[in-house]
């Protein structure tokens, strides 16, 4: 047992000493939006990151909540939700390349396609392919609740219904990646938080884009809901 922890406190200490892996700025400038300059500029703002609580190289969910709200036991589902899509691999963890690939889509030159893919995900809670009644109900209410919004049961109903009766175009109660892309085509503006102009000019200001943009999210809501 002894050994054991041994072993423990020497692999502490070593990741506590770790540096961040840094992929090629080359490469992963050639794969996204961001130039080679900015990619260097990325990874200081990611080593800040990632020491924040433990310095591993990694930035964990608590890192990333820290980074958004200065409060590492800050819930929000939409943080959770983007932190998932972050860490492409499922590793619990976000590296380097995750953070620069994830960030690349929120960039002012990325492609639409891309950015609805994105949303798509992230609406998509359970991962299934397809967005259901039940996950636009919770992200719906937990929009409500950052924001202290009070809504009844019956206009929350309301919006549901026109939701799924502007999207789902089969009529089969949920929401597939085609439908969802006809939707925002008819609709762009849904996918205005999902650009932030000033990844073209990067500074070590992380983009605190979740919780800045909540208060938007909903407005669309109800645009979307009572217009027509």
């Amino acid at each position: 047992m002894g050994c054991f922890q041994s072993k423990v406190t020497i692999q502490s200490v070593a990741n506590k000493n770790q540096s961040p892996k840094r992929e090629d700025p080359v490469k992963l400038a050639a794969e996204t939006a961001f130039s080679v300059s900015e990619v260097e500029a990325l990874f200081e703002l990611y080593k800040i990151l990632s020491s924040s609580l433990v310095d591993d190289g990694l930035i964990s969910k608590e890192e990333f909540h820290l980074a958004l709200f200065q409060n590492k036991k800050r819930k929000n589902i939409f943080a959770d939700r983007i932190f998932d899509l972050f860490d492409a691999d499922k590793k619990g963890v976000i590296d380097f390349s995750d953070f620069v690939r994830a960030l690349n889509v929120f960039h002012p030159n990325a492609s639409q396609e891309d950015k609805m893919t994105f949303a798509f995900k992230l609406y998509d809670t359970d991962g299934t392919g397809f967005i259901e009644r039940g996950e636009v109900k919770q992200m719906l209410l937990a929009l409500m609740s950052d924001c202290e919004m009070k809504l009844s049961e019956e206009i929350i109903e309301a919006i549901l219904d026109k939701t799924y009766k502007d999207t789902d175009i089969n009529g089969d109660g949920k929401i597939d990646i085609n439908e969802w892309k006809t939707f925002v085509y008819r609709n762009p503006s849904l996918l205005k938080v999902m650009t932030l102009p000033y990844l073209t000019d990067i500074t070590t200001a992380f983009p605190s884009f979740v919780f800045n943009t909540e208060v938007d999210e909903v407005s669309t809501w109800m645009e979307k809901t009572h217009s027509g």
